[in-house]
């Protein structure tokens, strides 16, 4: 049961305690996790990129002309045309963002 029992309130902005916005906190940059998948790509390689914090929009513009290749980001994940495990860890390193590889 509510503790507030307030039933009306003449405040068109008034809302519970518990309904109220919080203001979403930025994420905080912690381990990226680099993989390499092909399988469901038609033999194709993909290098997807996991944890990064911020606009992955710009990532990936940043890392496509690292790599030279194209991508795409989807549901928090950016993809990498080709292997480039290697290239995209030692970038990320320079800008002390801890990275760990992971599958094949």
């Amino acid at each position: 049961m509510r503790k507030n029992k307030t039933v009306y309130s003449t405040n068109p902005d008034w809302r519970p305690e518990n309904e109220r916005e919080e203001r979403p906190q930025a994420k905080k940059q912690g381990t990226v996790y680099l993989q390499r998948q092909s399988k469901g790509r038609g033999g194709k390689t993909v290098t997807v990129i996991k944890g990064l914090a911020g606009d992955l929009k710009s990532w990936k513009k940043e890392l496509q002309q690292l790599c030279g290749a194209g991508g795409t980001v989807k549901d928090e994940v950016v993809e990498i045309q080709g292997d480039h495990r290697q290239k995209i860890a030692e970038y990320l390193n320079t800008k002390n963002i801890k990275t760990r590889l992971s599958g094949g």
